[in-house]
């Protein structure tokens, strides 16, 4: 049967990860994408074990992994008293063939799905066309872009996913609530050369301080060597040129590390976060995913895994939908499942990881970490919690929803 292609709005992971799902099945699809090259954001860069799982179905999980660092222990620690849990995913090797978290940045992900996307004659990724909007009618979309001269030219669509960031056009354009709020303090996030294994940090620790807690990430960047990821609050008040003075950056890292060396930072910003998730993951023939559909904090590492795990529940019912015959209504359940867990999961679980790391009440402080150091003590609560923060029970719970 002959279709209109389904037109994806951004070719970030999400998008690209939607796009060659879809592509593999045999059906049609327009990216656009507003950059002239795939974007190379430095935000995300953790993978966990089901997202691995889901990258191989599309046969690029092998490729993403040999360029990836493997994490498979990752800890809690108090900037004053030191170590307090470090998790173990070898706990749940009965349960994923990947038991650690996969480390890479985001935009090389996109490149492999890009590169694997390019295999297919029936996708295309249009660059410097920016998604101006849509109108839709019982028989399809008509998508609004701005192409690289300037010119407004029309796509019509079968389907249309907006996987176009926080900001995205779709969604301003379905016209749906994106509840939440912000943070009021932004996050200062550097990188640094210096190896913290040295000091005995894992690939991925959490540091819980009430005045200034942090968040480290190893990353392979243009290694080896690999470099380490480091975030920090910063005031809402200050100026962002004050942030990120070369000295300031300085004072961050000595304060964190030794005091007595000078370190090479190959990267700073500084960044805004929400917690915000819209209201409706579809209308009509229009879906979100994605940071388009839901954002939240770095901390726990899942926003880009809920957007690739929203890219592969939908195009899965889209292809059910578009070669099988299935209803439409099959979507609502994207909607449904989808919504669902961010909230449950990715929204709670990343608020109240934040919440422990800044906790300023010292009896409150103090009840949270011994019941971190009781979970690790705990084979079965150790293994519960590792269940829940490697996002293998929100693919259960979206399962169980109809």
């Amino acid at each position: 049967m002959e279709h209109h292609p389904v037109v994806i709005s951004g070719a970030g992971p999400v998008g690209l990860v939607a796009a060659l799902s879809l592509a593999q099945k045999g059906i049609a699809v327009v990216v656009l994408e507003s950059e002239d090259h795939i974007p190379q954001d430095l935000r995300a860069g953790t993978f966990h074990p089901p997202t691995v799982e889901m990258l191989d179905t599309l046969n690029i999980g092998e490729t993403l992994r040999s360029r990836a660092l493997r994490v498979p222990e990752w800890q809690i620690r108090d900037r004053k008293q030191g170590l307090v849990a470090q998790f173990d995913l070898g706990i749940i090797a009965d349960l994923t063939p990947y038991p650690f978290r996969l480390h890479v940045e985001q935009h090389k992900l996109s490149s492999i799905a890009a590169e694997a996307l390019a295999q297919h004659a029936h996708a295309q990724i249009l660059f410097s066309h920016r998604c101006l909007g849509y109108e839709q009618d019982a028989d399809g979309v008509t998508v609004q872009a701005a192409g690289p001269d300037g010119r407004t030219t029309e796509i019509r669509a079968s389907y249309v996913i907006g996987a176009d960031g926080a900001r995205s056009v779709v969604r301003k354009t379905m016209g749906t609530e994106f509840e939440g709020f912000t943070w009021p303090e932004r996050f200062l996030v550097f990188a640094t050369r210096y190896d913290l294994r040295e000091q005995g940090y894992t690939g991925n620790a959490y540091i819980a301080d009430p005045d200034e807690w942090s968040a480290i990430f190893i990353q392979p960047h243009d290694g080896p060597p690999p470099i380490w990821r480091i975030a920090f609050p910063i005031p809402a008040e200050m100026d962002e040129t004050e942030v990120l003075d070369p000295d300031f950056v300085q004072g961050k890292i000595k304060g964190f590390l030794s005091p007595d060396l000078d370190y090479d930072v190959p990267y700073k910003s500084v960044y805004r976060v929400h917690q915000r998730v819209a209201k409706d993951f579809r209308d009509g023939r229009v879906m979100l995913a994605g940071d388009a559909a839901h954002v939240n904090n770095p901390l726990g590492g899942m926003g880009l895994n809920s957007g690739i795990h929203d890219a592969m529940n939908l195009t899965a019912k889209l292809a059910e939908v578009l070669l099988h015959g299935a209803s439409s209504d099959l979507l609502d359940r994207y909607h449904r499942q989808r919504r669902t867990v961010n909230v449950e999961y990715v929204q709670a679980i990343t608020i109240r990881n934040k919440r422990l790391l800044e906790e300023r009440d010292p009896e409150v402080r103090r009840e949270r970490l011994d019941e971190l150091r009781a979970t690790v003590a705990d084979r079965d609560a150790h293994r519960q919690y590792l269940i829940n923060s490697s996002m293998i029970a929100s693919i259960r719970r979206a399962n169980e929803i109809q």
